[in-house]
């Protein structure tokens, strides 16, 4: 079993660690204590949960991508035809390549709140940190992550 902290937990949901204890206090997400008194939270709940957050219907009726995040324009550079849209989504910078055309129609500028709508075919997935460490100390993974971090 993985378990992760509250402010994990918080972090890979996108929300406050208030929001968490919320739904750990209103029954939403069950948490157990490790031994030194912290909240815990099995990562099979918290992916179950994950799940529900894109129930949203507000997302399905105007668009078909998945992955909307919320963030602020933090660089414009524009071109004669091209423009690079930087933002900070969180912990997270993405540079998106526009049409100027685009750019100046939404007025997008430093500072304005804007959605990064990622939709892709391609997706690769690694295994953060804190996963990597979690299966190690349960003994679970050791020599794969021992030789995962031999690959070059």
């Amino acid at each position: 079993m993985v378990a992760y902290r509250l402010g994990h937990a918080a972090r890979i949901l996108g929300v406050s660690v208030d929001t968490v204890r919320r739904l750990a206090d209103g029954g939403k997400l069950k948490t157990t204590r490790s031994k030194g008194g912290q909240r815990l939270v099995d990562g099979a709940r918290l992916a179950k949960l994950a799940e529900t957050i894109d129930e949203d219907p507000a997302f399905a009726a105007i668009s078909s991508a998945r992955n909307h995040l919320l963030g602020i324009v933090t660089r414009v550079v524009r071109d004669k035809v091209a423009a690079q849209v930087e933002l900070r989504c969180g912990p997270f910078r993405l540079v998106a390549l526009v049409t100027r055309e685009s750019v100046d129609s939404m007025k997008l500028q430093p500072g304005t709140m804007a959605y990064a709508v990622v939709k892709a075919t391609n997706v690769v997935v690694e295994l953060a940190d804190a996963a990597v460490a979690a299966m190690v100390a349960d003994g679970d993974a050791a020599e794969r992550t021992a030789s995962r971090r031999r690959t070059p």
